[in-house]
């Protein structure tokens, strides 16, 4: 079922229990009430297998965006391996699960009261809320990247969506000759191998269409921190001379007009720049006062159910948390799973599993033909957290199998977390 707000008034005006936390549901049942925050990968398949693992739960979900836009493969589009339409995908198919599905935002949380508030003004009730909402880029962290990006000059394309177009559209404007900037923030952020795959994919497009353009990758990190064997093979076989790795370089202020960022060291100049900053978790997380590690960037939480050490009642999954672990979708799915099977069995008084496995794969193109992978299993382990199995792996050199599971990886994930 899909709610605009006047719909939903118009339910909640039916109960005035609607709103209270953990009562009843927007039909006037009596059910725990669940409500997920954000509908990317950790959010829609927590919403989907709270409702297959407890058929006798009211969930909503709460994402404000019409559609889902796919980080992990966007890097295709900028390379031209796909279109928009194929990493956009309804969300259709989870309200044939019994999901309300709310296009909104949400503004306030109270804890205490186990209430919410969104930005058009509804008041939802839970008994347990899980916030899956990705990642807040910290554009001040980079001097003049803000109005730089604001005026449509500099992108990070870090949320896929408008900015993964835009990149594309600039880089096809750009002159054979050209120089592509592309900056990458100390970790941790989302998705580690992003952007010396997206380094790998418009180094293709180049080659391609623009065989005199250059890449320069200025790297915060002093190495790169992701499959390194597999993209240093990639960028000496297929794309020698084209691709300018600077370790120890983070970007300190972007210049709009010069078009040129500045490092500790020096000014680079580019055709094209492709700003991606830091990152912490995301803003609602901070309505609950969840961003609690050392930094106050990043969001502590119980390993087996992922509730917030900091927020009885709300878990969080995905990018926001404080963890080892990698920020990837595939990783932000399993993490859902452990997440919404452990509020069934609180819900239900039984104690959630204390030591959940959950595994992790991601595959990077290296071109339109290749690709490699890591991949883990983890178990929890009591004092220790997860712990990765040592069968898992990565692949050092791309190849077309791969690619060929890449593709598929994508397909069978998009199909799981959204039907």
């Amino acid at each position: 079922m899909h709610l605009d707000r006047r719909d939903f008034l118009k339910l909640s005006a039916a109960t005035a229990l609607a709103a209270l936390p953990g009562c009843a549901s927007l039909s006037g049942t009596a059910r725990p009430r669940v409500v997920v925050v954000g509908a990317g990968f950790g959010g829609a398949t927590c919403a989907k297998y709270l409702r297959r693992w407890g058929p006798a739960l009211d969930v909503t979900l709460i994402e404000p965006n019409e559609r889902f836009v796919s980080c992990p493969i966007s890097n295709w589009v900028l390379g031209g391996l796909r279109s928009m339409d194929d990493i956009t995908h309804g969300y259709g198919g989870l309200a044939r699960h019994g999901i309300t599905l709310i296009r909104d935002s949400v503004v306030a949380i109270d804890p205490d009261t186990r209430t919410l508030r969104t930005a058009q003004g509804l008041q939802i009730g839970y008994e347990r809320l899980v916030l899956a909402p990705g990642v807040e880029l910290l554009t001040d962290s980079v001097r003049g990247f803000a109005d730089a990006e604001a005026a449509g000059r500099v992108v990070h394309a870090w949320k896929a969506g408008a900015q993964t177009a835009l990149l594309r559209r600039q880089l096809e404007a750009m002159p054979d000759g050209g120089t592509f900037i592309v900056s990458i923030p100390a970790a941790p952020y989302r998705c580690p191998p992003g952007p010396y795959e997206r380094a790998c994919l418009v180094a293709h497009y180049f080659k391609q269409r623009k065989p005199r353009s250059k890449i320069i990758v200025l790297d915060a990190n002093p190495d790169i921190v992701s499959k390194k064997p597999l993209f240093t093979d990639a960028w000496n076989t297929l794309y020698p001379g084209m691709i300018d790795y600077r370790p120890n370089s983070p970007a300190l202020v972007v210049d709009a007009a010069k078009m040129t960022v500045s490092t500790d060291f020096e000014d680079v100049r580019g055709d094209v720049l492709n700003i991606v900053p830091r990152q912490r978790a995301a803003a609602v997380c901070d309505l609950v006062g969840a961003r609690n590690d050392g930094n106050k960037t990043w969001c502590t939480v119980d390993f087996a159910t992922f509730e917030s050490t900091a927020a009885p009642g709300v878990h969080i999954i995905g990018d926001s948390m404080a963890s080892p672990l990698p920020r990837s979708g595939h990783m932000a799915t399993n993490q859902a799973k452990v997440c919404a099977g452990a509020i069934v069995d609180l819900l239900a008084d039984r104690a959630p599993d204390p030591a959940p496995v959950i595994a992790n794969t991601c595959y990077s193109a290296t071109s339109d033909s290749t690709a490699g992978y890591v991949a883990h299993v983890y178990r929890l382990v009591p004092g220790k957290g997860y712990v990765a199995a040592p069968e898992g792996g990565a692949t050092t050199t791309g190849d077309a199998r791969n690619f060929r599971y890449a593709a598929s990886w994508a397909k069978n994930i998009w199909a799981e977390m959204l039907s």
